[in-house]
């Protein structure tokens, strides 16, 4: 619905020819009644209330260009909170996710709209549009206790943080709550358990692209693997290191395909800046745990191989998957169309019930929000 609602915006504000800043006589009683009713709602989505002072200031001196220019700037404020947020980079601090939507023209939008009389469309057209941030919506308007309220808040605004659209085809990972979600042609089609990092070190908030899928990978050894134990363990006991596939020279050490390799059976290439992967673990007893958080930084996946499968759709069948995996040669299986994945962090989701729940903070980054700060999160 949002979705149609931007597209209807956009298409009439190429229809009209709509100049990128709103003309005067645009902001009729109506449209300014919508926009004083628009920074009212604000605290529903858990954003704070814009003045409103230049604006009746303008109005009471009766002077169009001065109401046109002081309507326009509120509008354009509350817009841009809707769709980017209205954090401090000190609140923001470690989320990397690539937020696309800073490149929208928000105010060709809204001159658009001020033209075609869709200004509430406009507006609802810039807040999330996942389910999860409308069930959060929702939850925040029904919560009394200022405890939910808050943790609901902080996770409203970080879906701010994020593009508006994730893709119809997608994979989200939330490591608050340990899961993945594949979504395709727009919906959820399965949830994997995960395994993330340990609070020191939890793994890192960053979108990319999954591009294939390794099977029977390697294991390229991260230096600080390396100096916490495995480089300990071939200087102690290199016969040992060699009978669990450790391989290493001129300074690099590596896991050779097999049962013992900590990557398991299937990695995803999914190239990004902090060497943090999707991948199978021999230690799948781990998947039983409510908390798992034992990594170094990467993302272990239960049914990793059914996980694999589900993401080669089209590509190849399980048997196909299973007998390179039986071979025990390490190979690249491309996926039909790249994928978008985020890794994010969420400690409010839907519960699934027309609700929300609250998950803990298992890396204490909700105390980056300023408690004392009405709306975005605070």
């Amino acid at each position: 619905m949002k979705r149609a609602l931007l597209a209807m915006v956009a298409v009439m504000m190429l229809a009209t020819g709509a100049p990128a800043i709103a003309q005067s006589s645009a902001w009729t009683p109506a449209n300014l009644s919508i926009l004083k009713r628009w920074v009212a709602m604000a605290p529903m989505d858990a954003l704070p209330v814009l003045s409103t002072a230049a604006l009746e200031k303008a109005e009471a001196a009766g002077a169009g260009e001065g109401i046109a220019t002081a309507a326009d700037d509120l509008a354009l404020r509350l817009a841009q909170m809707h769709l980017l947020g209205c954090a401090t980079a000190a609140e923001r601090k470690g989320w990397n996710i690539v937020d696309t939507d800073k490149t929208v023209d928000v105010a060709g939008l809204l001159a658009g709209s001020l033209q075609a009389g869709t200004l509430d469309a406009f507006f609802a057209s810039m807040r999330p549009r996942d389910p999860e941030y409308t069930a959060l919506h929702a939850a925040y308007a029904k919560a009394t206790d200022d405890n939910v309220r808050s943790a609901l808040a902080r996770n409203m605004e970080r879906w701010r943080w994020m593009p508006r659209s994730l893709g119809e085809d997608h994979v989200l990972v939330n490591t608050a709550a340990f899961e993945a979600d594949l979504w395709r042609d727009g919906g959820k089609v399965g949830t994997w358990k995960v395994i993330v990092g340990k609070k020191s070190t939890p793994t890192p908030v960053f979108n990319t692209t999954i591009t294939s899928v390794n099977l029977n990978p390697w294991w390229e050894i991260p230096a600080s693997i390396v100096r916490e134990s495995v480089g300990a363990l071939v200087r102690r006991s290199p016969a040992t290191a060699r009978a669990r596939g450790y391989v290493w020279g001129g300074g690099r050490y590596r896991q050779r395909p097999g049962p013992n390799n900590s990557l398991g059976q299937m990695k995803l290439v999914m190239p990004n800046p902090y060497s943090v992967y999707m991948h199978d673990t021999p230690s799948k007893n781990l998947f039983e745990r409510d908390v798992r958080a034992f990594s170094h930084g990467c993302i272990r996946t239960d049914n990793a191989i059914g996980y694999a499968v589900t993401l080669l759709e089209g590509v190849k069948t399980r048997e196909e998957v299973d007998a390179i995996v039986a071979s025990g040669e390490s190979t690249v299986v491309n996926l039909a169309r790249p994928l978008p994945i985020y890794v994010a962090y969420f400690t409010a989701v839907s519960d699934g019930q027309g609700g929300a729940k609250i998950l803990p903070d298992v890396y204490g980054r909700d105390r980056n929000f300023a408690a004392s700060r009405p709306g975005c999160g605070g």
